[in-house]
């Protein structure tokens, strides 16, 4: 069962045609990486998908809620992770954390349950009773996919959540979003540029380029296609080729 249908996606911001038709189909339980460079349309799709834009012309429908005649219950299963997303500086990391859960939940033995699994989560030890202004920048975003997760919504949309990490910030984000997908079976979009992360977490990806989908597939599958010995020489060879530039 697909999760995601995104279908013929235009979006455009002045003059500039952002998105040009863009397709593609998230199955259930998958983590689907969306792969391109800087505007590319990768963010703006994300925004789309989780009720924050509307397209001027498409679909999204997320476990048949079309997301744009209802956005308010499709926000409902939907948990999104911007890449400029922060926490709240002058709470602790279990306040930033109460706080969340508060917005989706009024009942306070479900409110608790989601608090843990933050905790869970962000993995920070006695410093979740800090102030986050205190926090490293590893430390934040750690709490911010906390607070993303915690909520166990039915699709997670991560916008670059290792964006400006460390390489031990990075592992263990990714170790995360692993293991949240196969305790909850949610389904995850994300964003990278980092090729070897996508490689290592998305079971499937598409690669954008100009506002268009040009090729999607299994890692695997998409370096076969492309005759390369990672993910990012057959992103390049797939561009080139949509460009009709000699590999």
């Amino acid at each position: 069962m697909s999760a995601v249908e995104v279908r013929d996606l235009w979006r455009s911001f002045g003059n500039k045609v952002v998105l040009k038709g863009v397709s593609f189909e998230v199955d259930e339980g998958e983590i689907f990486g969306l792969i391109g460079p800087n505007g590319a349309g990768k963010t703006t799709t994300l925004r789309i998908i989780s009720t924050i834009l509307k397209p001027d012309k498409g679909r999204v429908i997320v476990w048949g809620i079309d997301v744009v005649k209802e956005p308010a219950k499709a926000r409902k299963i939907i948990s999104y992770l911007p890449e400029e997303s922060d926490v709240y500086l002058r709470l602790t990391g279990y306040e930033n954390l109460k706080f969340f859960a508060m917005l989706y939940s009024k009942d306070n033995k479900e409110v608790e349950e989601m608090i843990e699994e933050g905790i869970r989560i962000a993995d920070l030890g006695d410093a979740i009773n800090r102030l986050t202004k205190t926090y490293s920048k590893g430390m934040r975003r750690r709490l911010a996919l906390a607070r993303t997760l915690m909520v166990k919504p039915k699709l997670a949309i991560l916008d670059e959540p290792t964006s400006g990490l460390d390489v031990y910030s990075s592992i263990n984000v990714r170790k995360v979003i692993k293991e949240f997908v196969k305790k909850t079976g949610s389904t995850v979009i994300l964003s990278s540029h980092n090729m070897l992360e996508v490689e290592y977490l998305c079971d499937r990806v598409a690669f954008i380029a100009d506002g268009k989908i040009i090729s999607v597939g299994t890692p695997g599958e998409l370096k076969e296609a492309y005759g390369a010995e990672n993910l990012e020489e057959a992103f390049v060879r797939a561009v080139k080729e949509v460009k009709g530039v000699g590999a």
